[in-house]
């Protein structure tokens, strides 16, 4: 019985799979997300947010600068990113954590990542799925703050604008519409009226004098 054995096997040695782990959470929290398969992601979502609360367990620590950090600040920071070093061996990938990610998810208790499920892989039908990192609550506010302060200031200077066209189309077609009014069956009733008169009048006299 494997009771207390936490983990799978995953058909690899022990130092193949502490490799693959520790490649697959760097780049996960390099790109933020991750194309794997669904085994695989449960297993690295483990270590991620592992690795993210050693970054968050240090709190307003993070929002600092370096420079106005005291000695014992210093010392759990570099302890802190000892510990996570511990899982992932790139080292870029744990200062963009305890730099980028780590602040943004200060105000989260856990749950870190996510998965989104994805249709099979052909070939061997296993599950695919997106491993990726939750953006922070401050980046979905400022992106949803961001286009409805932009929306009124555009739409007030087009109301503006269609204000001032209303306007200037209110006075300017009034007096073309008379113009055109006016001037229409003054050129129209004289011209053809006296052609058909005289053009009836004159076949009317040539019929009778025919007949007499």
């Amino acid at each position: 019985m494997r009771h207390k054995r936490a983990g799978l096997h995953l058909s690899r040695t022990a130092a193949h799979r502490k490799a693959l782990f520790s490649n697959m959470v760097a780049a996960l929290l390099t790109y933020e997300r991750i194309r794997t398969t669904e085994v695989k992601a449960k297993e690295i979502r483990r270590l991620t947010e592992r690795a993210i609360t050693w970054a968050r367990r240090l709190g307003p620590i993070l929002t600092k600068k370096p420079e106005k950090r005291s000695e014992e600040e210093r010392a759990r920071v570099v302890h802190s990113i000892r510990m996570a070093l511990r899982v992932v061996r790139d080292r870029d990938a744990v200062m963009k954590l305890f730099e980028e990610i780590g602040p943004r998810l200060l105000a989260r208790h856990g749950g870190y990542t996510r998965i989104i499920k994805l249709a099979q892989r052909p070939g061997d039908a296993a599950p695919m799925v997106y491993l990726e990192i939750i953006p922070g609550e401050g980046d979905d506010a400022a992106k949803a703050s961001a286009p409805k302060g932009k929306e009124p200031s555009e739409s007030k200077g087009k109301g503006k604008e269609k204000d001032k066209d209303k306007v200037a189309s209110a006075s300017e077609p009034k007096p073309k519409a008379k113009a055109k009014a006016t001037s229409a069956p003054k050129a129209k009733s004289p011209t053809r009226a006296p052609a058909k008169s005289a053009a009836t009048m004159k076949r009317s006299g040539r019929g009778g004098r025919g007949g007499e």
